[in-house]
């Protein structure tokens, strides 16, 4: 059985030029070589051809009819007339014979062409005859245009790249300091582009029109100019969707795998008794697993991993690091922004309304805090104008523009932790059950001529000595109370004057003079009377017990006096006055003395009988100061409702503005043994606050408010007078213009 394919032939193209003519002989051969090794011989299996039926395109648009047989084979040409059929043989002969002389003399592809088109030697006649036809058929097959594809032109391999320059995958940034880029495949040097300066740059960008889409290759340093297909695939990667437009993302899912149970199972055979119980192996493994976790031996992959990564960082650090490289990494890493200013309210409209405006009550409230303007709720007084036109012109526009350019500026844009620490852990714990002092029972009390400013006993624990200032005069009282044997004591070292060797000037006698108590005032339990010229306003004692000193404020240049006990015998500091002396103090450990004017403290050293340092205030009035057990901290108390921690080691300013009172501050006092201290002030409040002060120097210390004690009652604008705290327990002692004691445990 044969089976007929017919070809359609084709106008034949036009023939070529002289000069394109030797190319186009070499496709013309290269061609026929292809076609002609498709038609195969009979003798040969071709399996991949099997059942398809092939088409051919002739140069004339008559039909030739072919004959296979049943395996598809081509047997040869359906004979339509004998005279045709000799034509053709004739033709097909001649120009078999000019091809292969041609091709002899050209090239040996040709000469391999020529070869190949011969018929060679089979089975039967008709198959040799139908070869010859097969061969002059093969020869009026049309020109084919399709060019070859590269092997690679639809893959996506690197080997498409267009690698001009073959210094490989380096910084380029090395040859910035040469003339040229990178070589060739020649090893010839690449030669940079002209670079233009900003201007040409800023030119190009204004005048060319495609310089939104020119990329400059770091290889070649050539612009490259991207295409609309480029740009669309970039797009696409920036929106985040598949790179390959044609790629149906939602095509429909194939099921591999039915999903569909299955009634019957694959087997039946019933499970053995031991698959439903633990295995003993895994259970030792797992439990083997448990106890090298637990003993450190064996590691979870986060902890592998995060040794592994400390392991990858740098052995090394900087001896010398200092807090500003430190503070200039955070403001890399971690900046902080600004501060923003608050948006304006309606109290700030020209025409606000009418429950924002002040009423004369709150006029007059607003105009009182004038020295304190924090304390107002607004900075500013609202009012009410008829137009946008009437309001007139900010006068603290300028100033305020300046001081928000100052905060920009000098902001020192730093993260403080804040410690959020509770207070009740703060506070010591009380001994239970409480003393005798809890029960408030007076003792003994003693009656002077005049109006008491100040009380202090004496710290040396083997004398019992009160040291009472009175008017101009300072008592030093026995108050017989405690142990016998120290009171007998205290009387035997008061009851006779020790031997003058030195003979005092009259600056000091017009100014103090020392005298036994009479015999009425013996029995009170007075033993020893100072009399000063001025009244007596203050008096503190020295740490040993041997030195006090007695505070005048009108006594000019004499308005400090320091008196030794032992010797009975005082003295003068300062012969010229430096201001209104209003408290003095002794240092706990050197022999320093502090003086505190109306503005400023002044510290010096008694054996040199020098200044040693001033410590700036910033406040209009002192009132009282409290030195640190330990020396080195100083608080001090003012009448502008501030309190100041001076840090001796640190600066002659204070490290701590503390404001925790609504009025006066009259005295401050530290606890002898444990981090407390406690203010007193005219808004009837005792405070008491934590302040730990460590023995590392490069430690802060740390304040903390704690207790706000408000108890006592307001009397013609007084409140808490004086605060002082119990030698051993955390006990605080309270005075007041309510005429009243009062004790805090």
């Amino acid at each position: 059985m044969t089976k007929k394919i017919h070809l359609k032939r084709k106008g034949k193209e036009a023939e070529p030029t002289n000069e394109v003519a030797t190319s186009s002989e070499a496709s013309e051969n290269e061609e026929e070589e292809d076609l002609l090794q498709a038609v195969k011989d009979p003798g040969e299996d071709s399996t991949d051809d099997e059942g398809i039926d092939q088409e051919y395109h002739s140069d004339s648009s008559e039909e030739l009819e072919f004959e296979s047989d049943e395996e598809g084979n081509y047997l040869g040409r359906k004979q339509s007339s004998s005279a045709e059929d000799d034509d053709d043989e004739e033709q097909s002969s001649d120009e078999e014979e000019d091809e292969s002389a041609d091709s002899e003399e050209k090239d040996e592809v040709s000469a391999s062409t020529s070869k190949k088109i011969q018929p060679e030697e089979k089975p039967s006649s008709s198959t040799s005859s139908g070869a010859t036809k097969k061969g002059a058929a093969t020869k009026e097959l049309p020109k084919r245009e399709s060019q070859s594809k590269p092997e690679y032109q639809d893959s996506d391999t690197s080997d498409e790249e267009d690698i001009r320059n073959t210094v490989g995958n380096i910084p380029m940034h090395w040859y910035d300091e040469y003339k040229h880029i990178g070589y060739d495949w020649d090893a010839k040097k690449i030669v940079k582009p002209p670079q233009g300066d900003q201007i040409d740059e800023f030119l190009r960008k204004i005048e060319d029109p495609d310089f939104w889409r020119t990329v400059k290759d770091p290889l070649t340093g050539q612009d490259v100019r991207l295409t609309d297909e480029d740009i669309a695939l970039i797009k696409r990667i920036v929106s985040g969707r598949i790179p390959n437009k044609d790629h149906e993302e939602y095509e429909p899912w194939i099921e591999w795998f039915t999903s569909e149970v299955e009634k019957m199972p694959i087997k039946n055979v019933p499970d053995h008794k031991r698959s439903f119980l633990p295995s003993v192996s895994e259970k030792k493994r797992v439990s083997r697993m448990v106890h090298a976790l637990k003993m450190g031996w064996m590691k979870t992959t986060e902890e592998v991993q995060r040794e592994k990564q400390a392991k990858r960082g740098p052995k090394f650090y900087m001896l010398w690091e200092t807090d500003t490289a430190r503070e200039h990494m955070r403001r890399i890493h971690d900046p902080v922004s600004a501060p923003k200013r608050d948006l304006p309210g309606h109290a700030e409209s020209y025409n606000p309304p009418p429950e924002y405006l002040f009423d004369a009550k709150e006029t007059k409230e607003w105009l009182k805090l004038k020295d304190e303007p924090h304390k107002r709720k607004l900075h500013f007084m609202p009012q009410k104008f008829k137009s946008l036109r009437e309001v007139p012109a900010y006068s603290r526009y300028l100033r305020e523009r300046f001081l928000r350019c100052l905060d920009l500026y000098l902001c020192p844009r730093a993260k403080r932790v804040k410690l959020n620490i509770d207070a009740e852990y703060l506070i010591p714990k009380l001994p239970s059950p409480l003393w005798e002092i809890a029960t408030g029972r007076c003792i003994r009390t003693i009656e002077t001529d005049e109006v008491v400013r100040c009380v202090a006993w004496c710290p040396n624990p083997k004398l019992s000595i009160i040291a009472v200032a009175t008017g101009n005069r300072l008592l030093l009282v026995n108050p017989k109370v405690g142990d016998k044997v120290l009171v007998k004591k205290t009387d035997d070292l008061l009851a006779e004057a020790p031997s003058q060797d030195v003979i005092e000037s009259e600056r000091i006698k017009t100014a103090v003079q020392w005298s036994n108590a009479e015999a009425d005032e013996q029995e009170k339990g007075v033993r020893v009377v100072i009399t000063h010229f001025k009244p007596i306003r203050q008096v503190t004692w020295h740490g040993r017990g041997d030195y006090l000193a007695t505070v005048m404020p009108e006594g000019a240049n004499r308005s400090a006096l320091i008196h030794q006990l032992s010797k009975r015998r005082s003295q003068i500091p300062f012969s010229k006055s430096k201001g209104l002396i209003q408290f003095v103090l002794f240092h706990p450990v050197k022999p320093c003395f502090f003086v505190a004017t109306q503005h400023n403290i002044r510290i010096y050293d008694l054996v040199k009988q020098e200044l040693v340092k001033k410590l700036l205030t910033n406040s209009k009035w002192i009132s009282g100061m409290s030195i640190h057990p330990k020396g080195d901290n100083l608080l001090v108390s003012t009448y502008d409702k501030k309190m100041l921690w001076f840090d001796l080691d640190l600066s002659t300013k204070p490290y701590q503005t503390m404001r925790l009172h609504r009025n006066a501050v009259r005295s401050v006092a530290f606890h002898l043994r444990y981090p407390l201290f406690a203010s007193g002030s005219d808004d009837q409040a005792v405070i008491v606050s934590h302040g730990m002060v460590y023995n590392d120097l490069l430690q802060n210390p740390l304040i903390v408010p704690l207790k706000k004690l408000q108890t006592h009652e307001k009397r013609d604008e007084f409140g808490v007078l004086d605060v002082n705290w119990h030698p051993v327990q955390p006990w605080v002692f309270s005075t007041g213009a309510d005429c009243t004691i009062r004790l805090y445990t």
